[in-house]
């Protein structure tokens, strides 16, 4: 579980508040809202790349307010992929893996790979990849660690749409098969329509709406 309390981060002359959110196991969160309201540092302060004024995150009951990034349990998927262009797949799904010297790695990136369809490209290097198949890469690498807490950013912004609606049914199986909470950041009418099991706005850096869709009740209005 993820309970963030009283979050206050500034940037300049913007401050992103967020009074009380919580993020069960195995929800998936989708979060809309205007461009500049906050969406990408929540999920970047959630990550521990921006350090809050105050307020607390913690993640299954330990406080990870200023934890360093590699030690927070999260996994990050940005729209621009973010691989290592030196390393074939493999070694990029591995990364994670090797940071924190996880035994069985192989076994666990073929795993990984094989859900995601890729199993056939881990001897390859991300420039000879198409956008998909760069996307479903960082998706592995975010997996592999089984973290307690995924985060999307625009994942699937960058491709087509048909490769978009592949990637989007390969994260639903991920989530239906895994005990994965996900937070998802999207400008993207359909994935804001069509996935998640809540649904949260944000607004000028603050909190809008949430709304539980597997109960269809609002949360807040």
């Amino acid at each position: 579980m993820i309970e963030i309390t009283d979050l206050v981060v500034r940037v300049g002359d913007f401050e992103l508040f967020v009074d009380s959110l919580v993020l069960s196991d195995h929800d998936w969160w989708v979060m809309s809202g205007p461009s500049g309201s906050g969406k990408t540092l929540l999920l970047e302060t959630i990550a521990g790349f921006y350090k809050p004024s105050s307020g607390t995150i913690m993640i299954n009951g330990v406080d990870m307010t200023y934890i360093s990034p590699e030690k927070r349990d999260i996994g990050i998927v940005f729209q621009d992929y973010s691989l290592f262009p030196h390393m074939t797949v493999r070694k990029n799904i591995s990364y994670g893996l090797r940071l924190r010297r996880y035994q069985g790695s192989d076994t666990t990136v073929l795993q990984i790979a094989k859900t995601l369809g890729i199993d056939s490209l881990l001897d390859r290097y991300p420039s000879t990849l198409s956008g998909g198949e760069k996307q479903r890469v960082t998706i592995a690498r975010a997996l592999v660690v089984k973290p307690a807490l995924l985060l999307l950013d625009e994942p699937a912004s960058a491709l087509d749409i048909d490769t978009k609606r592949e990637l989007w049914r390969d994260i639903c199986l991920i989530f239906e098969k895994e005990n994965i909470t996900i937070l998802h950041v999207t400008h993207d009418v359909y994935e804001a329509e069509n996935l998640g099991t809540h649904k949260i706005t944000l607004k000028n850096g603050k909190i809008m709406n949430l709304f539980d869709i597997t109960n269809q009740q609002e949360l807040l209005n």
